[in-house]
């Protein structure tokens, strides 16, 4: 990179700028990137929920695609913050040398990658948002206790958002972002509740599982689902919240340290 990173303000709200230019730039597109986004969860959701959901019994008391609709709704939270954490801040880092830019006005790095963290979690409420509108539509929500998933789309956006610009601070090119998905993120998804409960998986996988963020996720969004209150609420929020802060903080540093090669 030919700019070095700019000397950090003390300004608590300097990612809102980076923030900005990113959203004016994707409001162009909007309508495709979120039918884009909502489409291949929605498949998942009504190819498994109603074609497998027919020939399942109930889990927990409540219908398959019922059970499986809260795990679609992370899944594509995670997803979409995981995309836009690599390939698009990849890309205004490494190709379209946007960051260099930034770079030599007042922001500085910090401000530049918080703004990265934020916006890819934005991308990713809009996702997870779109999955919920439609699951509602379906009649699979139950009472008011729906609209407290909203905070835990965010939460979950930001863990994952965070934890891909960790892997963006390391990629040589969008080729090594296929290990971070076949090595990380779909494994994930399978032993972290997403498609079936985790007590059909041997212990030990299931208390892996249990530690991912995804896990979290999963854990607080489908009670919220089913009108009941999540156990171990707290518990789950102050998971994702750490997995935040020190997945950011790991990203800012390898930031800073690839910058300055």
């Amino acid at each position: 990179m030919s700019a070095a990173p700019a000397v950090t303000r003390p300004d608590l709200f300097g990612f809102l700028p980076v923030w900005q230019r990113n959203f004016l730039v994707w409001r162009k597109l909007a309508l495709p990137s979120i039918l884009g986004n909502l489409a291949d969860p929605l498949i998942y959701m009504l190819g498994l929920g109603y074609g497998l959901g027919a020939m399942l019994p109930e889990i927990d008391g409540q219908p398959y695609i019922a059970f499986l609709a809260a795990g679609t709704i992370c899944a594509s939270t995670m997803n979409a913050a995981t995309f836009e954490a690599l390939y698009s801040s990849f890309s205004r880092m490494h190709v379209q040398k946007t960051w260099d830019a930034i770079l030599n006005t007042p922001l500085g790095l910090n401000d530049v990658v918080a703004g990265e963290l934020f916006w890819a979690a934005t991308k990713s409420f809009f996702s997870g948002c779109a999955i919920l509108i439609v699951i509602t539509a379906m009649g699979l929500t139950n009472g008011p206790t729906a609209l407290l998933i909203l905070p835990a789309i965010v939460l979950t956006g930001l863990a994952f958002a965070a934890l891909g610009l960790i892997w963006n601070a390391l990629a040589p090119s969008y080729d090594f972002f296929m290990y971070y998905f076949t090595l990380f993120i779909t494994p994930m998804t399978l032993i972290s509740g997403v498609f079936f409960p985790t007590d059909q998986l041997p212990g030990w996988l299931a208390a892996i599982g249990g530690w991912l963020p995804l896990a979290q996720g999963v854990a607080l969004i489908r009670p919220l689902l089913a009108g009941q209150w999540p156990a171990d609420a707290l518990i789950h929020i102050m998971a994702l919240l750490a997995t935040t802060a020190i997945a950011f903080t790991i990203a800012l540093r390898l930031t800073r340290r690839r910058l300055l090669k």
